[in-house]
């Protein structure tokens, strides 16, 4: 079947597991969850495959759960929150590991927003380490910044800083390099209300929009690698 959007169906249903996230609530609506999320979301994935291509042939997007598809089970082992099932959709499509991908295109339909960039949301330590390099290196410095001007003209944010000064025995030779060395992840972001074309199959090119306007900062993680 061809994607023809995330319809009604689909946030009612993530409103309601938002108001009665259980597990005998669940079990009693797990053909709403096959319907209105696994098969709309797996939809999605085949739809945007070749655009994402596109814009770049190593972008990964595997139609099914655990592949683009996060599954809709909470780890709550660590987490103060134990609520077992994510009110929302989580799509990936990734460069790389799937688990520690170079870089990734994402989405997040909650019930009542939009979230959806490209980037990584955390390095680990030996990419934490390159990109500390990077970006007070002389060449791939300003490639940096001028990533993050073009997705900023475009209207959307970059993101990453978690640090609220200069981590311990870093030096930053400019303001823009002080900026990203209290990053510790790196992405290029849009997020609010579902837009109009949530419904229908125009979805797609909605979401490629915002992905290829972040999409200098992708190309600037890939060559990081």
């Amino acid at each position: 079947m061809t994607f023809e959007g995330f319809g009604a169906a689909t946030i009612r249903f993530l409103r309601a597991l938002a108001e009665n996230n259980d597990k005998t609530w669940f079990d009693g609506h797990r053909q709403d969850y096959e319907a209105c999320y696994v098969a709309p979301a797996i939809r999605f994935v085949t739809a945007v495959q070749a655009p994402l291509k596109a814009l770049d042939p190593d972008l990964a997007a595997a139609p099914r759960i655990n592949g683009s598809v996060f599954r809709i089970n909470r780890d709550v082992r660590f987490s103060k929150d134990k609520t077992p099932y994510k009110p929302h959709i989580d799509l990936w499509f990734w460069v790389g590991e799937r688990k520690s991908p170079v870089s990734a295109m994402f989405l997040r339909l909650a019930p009542t927003t939009l979230f959806l960039g490209t980037g990584v949301h955390g390095f680990d330590a030996p990419r934490l380490g390159r990109f500390r390099e990077a970006v007070v290196d002389p060449r791939s410095g300003p490639a940096l910044e001028k990533a993050t001007a073009s997705v900023e003209a475009a209207g959307h944010q970059v993101l990453g800083a978690r640090y609220k000064a200069l981590p311990r025995g870093l030096d930053a030779p400019t303001p823009a390099a002080e900026r990203f060395l209290r990053y510790n992840g790196l992405y290029g972001c849009s997020e609010g209300p579902h837009p109009a074309s949530l419904g229908s199959a125009a979805f797609v090119d909605s979401c490629l929009e915002i992905w290829r306007a972040c999409l200098p900062i992708h190309r600037w993680l890939v060559d990081l690698g």
